[in-house]
Parts: C-alpha cells; sequence; structure tokens
C-alpha cells in the first residue's frame, strides 16, 4: 500500500526540522560504536569490581559473552511494577541458557499517578520523568553492557526509560512489559460511583468498594490511560517484541515472552551478527508511528507530552503541529474506557494491536519500513505470539476485529480521525483529547470562572456555584508553577455539571489523566501563566470560547491584549513530600508543547 500522503508530508517535515540536531546525534552515537564493546576499556581493576559477586557468571563475563543490563522499575506498591520482582532472576536464567549473562544494573524509581492523584506528590510526578532518565544514566554509566533490557510500564517510568535508551543509544536496548491485571468492575461502574460520592448519593465506604474491586491484582490498570498507551507506543516504536503488551501477568504466555525478550536482546550486540542500536530504531518514522498508534488508539493525552520529550533525546524535533496532522488522516479504531466501555483486556482479545497494525499498514498509515528489535520492519507487530507443545510461536494476527464494538477495522472506524486537536488562540496554544467527547460538545462558548488551583474548583461546587454554562479556568497548574500535576480529580465534578444539562469547559496549563474523558478540555496551554501567559490576564466573566472544530482557545473580551498579567503566591508550592529537591526542575523545565523537558 502506498503511504499515506499527509504521514509523508509530515515525516518529511519532521525530518527536515530535525536534520541539525539528529546529525549531531548520529554522529555521537557511531562515534560511541566505534570504540566497540564497552568492557573491552575497562582495565582489570574495573572488571573485578563488576564482576565480583556473579558467581558461576564470571567466566562467560571474563570470556566477552554478551551481558544484558537490567534496569527495573520495580517496587511491589505499584501493581503493574509488582510482576518484576521475578524477572531479573528469570532473565538471568534464560541469558545462561543462551550463551551470555545479565547483570541489574540499577533501579530507577516508579510513582504512581492514581496513590498521588489529587495530593502533593503529584507535584513530582512530571519531573520523575527525568530522574528515572538520569538513574538509567548512572546505571548504564558503568560500560559493562552490550545491550540493555528495560523493566517499565506506567505514566512517566517508559519515557524516561525512553530518554535514557537514546541516550545510550550506541548500545541495543528492548523493553519488557509486564502485561494488565485480569478484568475487575467494570470502569464505567466505578466512575458512576466516583460521580454519586462526589454528589453524595454515596459515602466513602461504597467508593473505597468500587475502588477496591477495580484496582484488584498484579498488572496494569485495566484502562486506556498513560500506563497502556506506553505499552501500545512500544510495539508501534518497534521496542517490544512483538503482541506482547497485553498478556497478563503470571501466565506461562508471559514468562515465554520474557526469555524470548531476553534472548532476542542478547542476539542484538555489537559481539554478533545483528547489531541493532536504539539509535537506529528511534528515527523520525519510528516516531511518526507512534503519534499514528497514540491517534488510532484514542490514547493518553500526557503522551503528546512525553513523545516530544522522548523524540528530543533521540535528536528528533516533534510539534503539535505534527499531531495535530496525523490525527486529521488516522482513524479511530478502538473504544476502550474512558472512550467506550471495554477495558484492555476485551480490547486484545478483540485482536488488539496485532490486528491494528495491520488495518493501519494495510491502509498506508504506517511506515513498514523500519528497523525494530525483532527486526524485520513493522509487519512483524501485525503478528501475535501462541505457546504451543513446540514452544512460542509468532503468527499472523486477528484478520478481522471479533468484538465491532470495541475494536473496528480503518476502512469502518469509530471516527474518521483521530483522537486529540491541536488547540490555539489569544489565549494561547495547547490541545484537546475528543474522542470521548460528544460531538454536540465541540464548541462551548460560555463565562469563565478563573482559579487557581483544583481544590477551589470542588469548593465552589459544593458551595452551589456553578449554576449555568461556564468555562473553568484553572492556570498556575503548568510545570514552572507545581510541576504540572494531574487535575484528574475535577472529571468527576465537570462530568456532574455536564450531567446537569450545563454546558462546561476546562481550560487549563496543567494536565488531564491519561483517562481523561468526556467533558471537553484544553489543556496543557503554553505559555504558562507563571510565564506569564495569556491565561494570567483572564478575569471572571470573560467570554471564553473552546472550539475543537476549528481548534480555537480564545477570550472574546475587548481590553484583553492591554490587560497586565497577574502573579501568583507560589511560595508554598517549594516545600514538603520532597518538593524542596525539585527546584531545580521547576526553574529550568521547557515548554510543554516541547515536552516539559528537564534533561533534553
Amino acid at each position: 500500500m502506498t503511504l499515506n500522503a499527509t504521514i509523508a508530508a509530515v515525516t518529511e517535515r519532521i525530518q527536515k526540522r530535525s536534520e541539525a540536531r539528529r546529525s549531531t546525534y548520529l554522529d555521537r552515537m557511531r562515534a560511541a560504536a566505534e570504540e566497540g564493546p564497552r568492557r573491552a576499556h575497562l582495565t582489570c581493576g574495573n572488571q573485578a569490581h563488576a564482576y565480583a559477586a556473579m558467581g558461576q557468571d564470571k567466566d562467560r563475563l571474563l570470556d566477552r559473552a554478551p551481558n544484558l543490563g537490567i534496569v527495573t522499575a520495580y517496587n511491589d506498591m505499584l501493581s503493574a511494577h509488582q510482576p518484576f520482582e521475578t524477572y531479573p532472576q528469570r532473565i538471568k536464567d534464560a541469558a545462561r541458557r543462551a550463551g551470555g549473562t545479565a547483570q541489574v544494573a540499577g533501579g530507577v524509581p516508579a510513582m504512581c499517578d492514581g496513590v498521588t492523584q489529587g495530593q502533593v506528590g503529584m507535584e513530582l510526578s512530571l519531573f520523575s520523568r527525568d530522574v528515572i532518565a538520569l538513574a538509567t544514566g548512572v546505571a548504564l554509566s558503568h560500560n559493562t553492557f552490550d545491550a540493555a533490557v528495560y523493566l517499565g510500564v506506567c505514566d512517566k517510568i517508559v519515557p524516561g526509560l525512553v530518554i535514557a535508551a537514546a541516550t545510550f543509544g550506541y548500545i541495543p536496548g528492548l523493553f519488557i512489559p509486564a502485561g494488565p491485571m485480569v478484568s475487575g468492575l467494570p470502569n464505567d461502574e466505578k466512575a458512576k460511583v466516583r460521580q454519586q460520592f462526589a454528589t453524595g448519593e454515596v459515602g466513602r465506604d461504597k467508593l473505597m468498594e468500587a475502588e477496591m474491586a477495580s484496582y484488584h491484582g498484579p498488572g496494569t490498570c485495566t484502562f486506556y490511560g498513560t500506563a497502556n498507551s506506553n505499552q501500545m507506543l512500544m510495539e508501534f516504536m518497534g521496542l517490544h517484541m512483538p503482541g506482547t503488551s497485553f498478556v497478563n501477568p503470571g501466565t506461562p504466555l508471559r514468562d515465554a515472552l520474557t526469555d524470548a525478550a531476553t534472548e532476542r536482546a542478547l542476539s542484538l550486540t555489537a559481539l554478533g551478527n545483528q547489531y541493532t542500536p536504539v539509535c537506529d530504531v528511534l528515527d523520525e518514522k519510528a516516531f511518526v508511528n507512534g503519534m499514528v498508534g497514540l491517534m488510532a488508539t484514542g490514547g493518553s493525552t500526557n503522551l503528546v507530552l512525553h513523545l516530544p520529550a522522548m523524540a528530543r533525546a533521540a535528536g528528533v524535533e516533534l510539534e503539535l503541529e505534527d499531531f495535530d496532522a496525523i490525527s486529521d488522516v488516522v482513524p479511530l479504531m478502538a473504544k476502550v474506557y474512558p472512550n467506550g466501555l471495554a477495558d484492555v483486556n476485551h480490547f486484545h482479545a478483540a485482536g488488539g494491536l496485532g490486528f491494528m497494525i495491520g488495518e493501519l499498514l494495510d491502509a498506508g498509515l504506517l511506515h513498514e519500513d523500519v528497523t525494530t528489535v525483532a527486526g524485520k520492519g513493522l509487519s512483524a507487530y501485525a503478528q501475535e505470539p501462541t505457546l504451543t507443545d513446540e514452544g512460542l510461536q509468532w503468527s499472523d494476527g486477528a484478520k478481522q476485529s471479533l468484538n465491532d464494538r470495541i475494536l473496528r477495522p480503518a476502512s469502518d472506524p469509530f471516527q474518521p480521525t483521530g483522537g486529540l486537536k491541536q488547540m490555539h488562540g489569544n489565549l494561547g496554544h495547547g490541545m484537546m483529547k475528543v474522542s470521548a467527547v460528544a460531538p454536540e460538545r465541540h464548541v462551548i462558548e460560555a463565562p469563565a470562572r478563573v482559579f487557581q488551583d483544583q481544590d477551589s474548583v470542588k469548593a465552589a461546587f459544593k458551595a452551589g456555584e456553578f449554576t449555568s454554562d461556564t468555562v473553568i479556568v484553572v492556570r498556575f497548574q503548568g510545570p514552572k508553577s507545581n510541576g504540572m500535576p494531574e487535575l484528574h480529580g475535577l472529571t468527576p465534578t465537570l462530568a456532574v455539571l455536564q450531567d446537569r444539562g450545563l454546558k462546561v469547559a476546562l481550560v487549563t496549563d496543567g494536565r488531564m489523566s491519561g483517562a481523561s474523558g468526556k467533558v471537553p478540555s484544553a489543556i496543557h496551554v503554553c505559555p504558562e501563566a507563571a510565564d506569564g501567559g495569556p491565561l494570567a490576564k483572564l478575569r471572571d466573566g470573560d467570554i471564553v470560547r473552546v472550539d475543537a472544530v476549528n481548534g480555537v482557545i480564545e477570550t472574546l473580551a475587548e481590553d484583553f491584549d492591554s490587560r497586565p498579567a497577574v502573579t501568583a503566591d507560589l511560595s508554598g508550592n517549594g516545600h514538603g513530600v520532597g518538593r524542596e529537591l525539585f527546584e531545580a526542575f521547576r526553574n529550568n523545565v521547557g515548554l510543554a508543547s516541547n515536552g516539559a523537558g528537564v534533561v533534553v
């Protein structure tokens, strides 16, 4: 199939824009690769320290068998990362059987946005991505590894690991997932209880009961938020073994896939004949494929922050206009909560990513001619793994959806365009996830109510102050203000107002959850209020228009341009729950439209 003209044009535009940065990056990676296997440059004393505790593997390490560095985000506070507890030993055993070795290079922090949602700790969440990249850099700095495997799943963990993998792009890298927890209480039922709690219809006991029935075991949360969007991304960008994203933890197939990933990683090192460094995988086409996957699945708004940051680490420059243009031509093929009632297990059973990638390739909406860890171009990711008496095998995935209420072909999608829209106007520029917003709510024009934090919005709601159509503006929530915490706690409140028949929208320089849903929300607005951005000029009562059809966020106030920008007392954001440690991050963070990065 001929590549879609828009996909081709966006790719060419990104390549041209990135030419200088990408060239410099590749020159550095090639120079590092030419130095040969990293351990060859270690002294005897260096090596003795690195191998001292390796027991039976010492001889292999000295004989230059390929050595894997394991970077793990394991902790048992995150359900998605708890399965990683047993992975290092499994990887070491698989490496030995394949003639190699493996060592845990280091661990990285992994925080859960579900735990910190609405709490002060959420102000560290976005910056944890940079900490993860830095920690991975420390782990790999020992120069004893011929390839790396990365164990991570959730919101900031995978992007941080990708940034580091790109920085060490001269060595191969492969991402190994843990899979989603089995299905529990349906997400729509959980959301209904949350709204009932917000209005006082049920007590905290019923809310707790619903939450525990939804989040109930090891594995990734089953809604299609940032964690599962990350897993989709790793397949579309060729960093997973094909078909591995949504296989449940603790199953024989999951174990076999981990073994296969270990063997594959060992085969990609410069010591063999299939040398595949990460810098060759993470090129402009791979990032375009990632954006296509984001649109086709209706994925997390957080990836609009993470993809540009990941790309810059690989010398590639993405802009919001790229997301917008791709969204215009990529159909929405999936309905997974919050865009629908199904969860990721249902999506996987219906045909999953293998079906979707095959469809998008046939429609000319993906680059097939890319380098992947599977080594066969992107068409390998239209296959799915099975475990038979002969062992692990890959075969062609589903050729048709097994449930067209969850997954549809590219020729008959849920809607003809993807789920994201660039927003711009005299209030700045940002974006909106529209895949779950009803068409009649794509344009909202109403007086503004301006708030400095989400708790004030909730207080106004409880006081009964929202009685007419309103555009709720929550400012001083950008990365420089307070680390850009998610404002997901507003979702039940705004949904209640919408269900009461009011037209409501949210405009903010903050961000929403990967599960942001049916309320029109213009988010990541730049420049942020703390930088004197336009949101700092808004006043209560100003008429604001949020137009997702034309991609416009603007105020109709006549004297708007001549107004001074207000300032806020942000001194309270600098201490408590570790926020003191992140002052340098807040002072040096980039624009949200460029990924809100600190280290890239």
